[in-house]
């Protein structure tokens, strides 16, 4: 009898873990653009796969490292179904009829910030003018996060010098070929402290809140398969509580999946530390309405919006648990 109840919970697993899995039991192959390189902020991600979450939500991950434009372009286009991107790029790709929603948040504010030597001058968006500015591409929520803040100080982009210098902005402002840079708060910032320089940051959350980073998907996901949409959200979600929770062990899941990630170091240690206190949040995966808001009056008032969207066919709640 106990071997038959043994059996019995064992198959009741297997069924369940299996349950979302399509008829002939295989996983849904699924490339996931990432907007970055592979880097211990994507410790989340990274820890819903090696925890078996994505498998049992029926998935199998390949991580794609492109420019987060390409994300919105794929997804977009239904070449793939999910992508990580920031909240403004939604609705730039909704003006071009790019039928893109915001599902889920991840960051619970905006993580862009310029970046300059102590000393340089620089330490209000104001300063920024006349400088010569590196960032990854002259796309992107690096691109919208330092127009924010030029729009802040009523800076024109003619006003400065802008280089597209890929990710390479330690190095660049490390070696001064930039006077600033662009990056997120939790990686060049702590990389460059590292390194014995002292820097000023002008984070742009500290001036305007804007729709932050997440997942999208298409209008067409949404409305042919939303129970796919669900599950591959939650167990998005699974890895970032995860990863919230217990951090060392989310770093030495990382080591797995980014190359020359060193046990340990102090560094990426940091990084990944800063990085959580921007998830951590009552409400995980729950978009700001007032955020998404904000990030439309400002793409409006800066041009790169030629008229209003409707904010409600842009992101949406109703996945998230």
């Amino acid at each position: 009898m106990q071997r038959f109840l043994t059996l019995s919970f064992l198959l009741a697993a297997l069924l369940s873990s299996c349950g979302s899995l399509g008829g002939d039991g295989e996983l849904q192959k699924v490339r996931l653009p990432m907007g970055f390189i592979p880097n211990v902020q994507f410790a989340p991600f990274y820890v819903a796969v090696e925890k078996g979450y994505f498998a049992q939500a029926g998935f199998e991950i390949e991580f794609d490292y492109s420019f987060e434009t390409n994300g919105v372009r794929l997804v977009g286009a239904g070449e793939v179904p999910f992508a990580v991107v920031s909240g403004e790029q939604v609705l730039l790709a909704r003006e071009q009829g790019i039928p893109v929603v915001y599902v889920a948040a991840w960051f619970r504010e905006f993580p862009i910030t310029v970046v300059a030597k102590a000393g340089a001058g620089i330490e209000t968006p104001a300063d920024l003018a006349g400088k010569r500015i590196g960032l990854p591409e002259l796309l992107g929520a690096s691109y919208i996060g330092l127009r924010a803040l030029l729009n802040e100080a009523g800076i024109a982009e003619t006003e400065v010098t802008l280089d597209s210098i890929g990710f390479n902005q330690v190095d660049a402002l490390a070696t001064d070929q930039q006077q600033a840079v662009v990056g997120y708060f939790s990686n060049e910032p702590i990389q460059l402290r590292a390194q014995g320089f002292d820097v000023v940051e002008i984070r742009v959350a500290d001036y305007i809140s804007l729709a932050s980073n997440g997942l999208i998907t298409s209008e067409t996901a949404i409305r042919d398969d939303p129970e796919m949409v669900r599950r591959f959200i939650e167990a998005f979600l699974k890895g970032l509580q995860d990863t919230i929770t217990n951090p060392e062990a989310a770093y030495t899941i990382s080591m797995a999946f980014v190359e020359g990630l060193p046990a340990g170091d102090p560094i990426q240690s940091e990084v990944l530390t800063a990085s959580i206190a921007f998830w951590r949040t009552a409400t995980p995966g729950r978009s700001d309405p007032q955020a998404w808001e904000n990030t439309h009056a400002l793409l409006l008032d800066m041009g790169m919006l030629t008229a209003p969207l409707d904010l409600t066919a842009a992101y949406t709640n109703e996945f998230v648990p």
